[in-house]
């Protein structure tokens, strides 16, 4: 997959809600069905994950990368890119959360993740893999927020 995507949806949850539930990458693989063993490796001076070790199944195998998030300015935005990787090339994405609704009770979010695979993909299974891993970061986020209605 050498593709950019993007996506964009209205969850019923605050802001916060959505970034603290996309922060704890701990607890990913409770809603992320592809994704089986997370690790820590370095937090920040917040102790917000910094390094983080991944574990998971991609197109009938299993993979292992690392990612090292940021935190900038926007106390609502959590970024990444590739550090190592047996199967990705280059992986950059990032989630903003905007509110939205009279009282900012709802959120956009944002969701924008560049890839490139080690391999070459026909075009199809890039698509495939890259609607699947549109559909377990965003939507599956929304349903899992919406399910446990966890508004702040």
């Amino acid at each position: 997959m050498s593709d950019h995507a993007n996506q964009r949806r209205i969850i019923k949850a605050s802001p916060q809600s959505c970034f603290d539930m996309v922060s704890d990458v701990e607890k990913l693989s409770e809603w992320t069905n592809d994704i089986k063993e997370v690790q820590v490796l370095v937090r920040d001076e917040d102790g917000r994950p910094g390094d983080v070790s991944f574990r998971a199944a991609a197109m009938g195998r299993s993979t292992n990368y690392i990612l090292r998030y940021s935190y900038g300015s926007n106390p609502l935005r959590i970024s990444w890119r590739l550090v190592e990787s047996d199967l990705i090339q280059r992986m950059n994405g990032d989630y903003e959360f905007h509110p939205v609704g009279p009282n900012g009770e709802e959120t956009e979010v944002v969701y924008d993740l560049d890839v490139d695979l080690l391999v070459r993909l026909p075009g199809f299974v890039k698509r495939r893999a890259e609607s699947k891993i549109v559909h377990a970061a965003v939507d599956d986020l929304k349903e899992r927020l919406e399910a446990g209605n966890l508004t702040r």
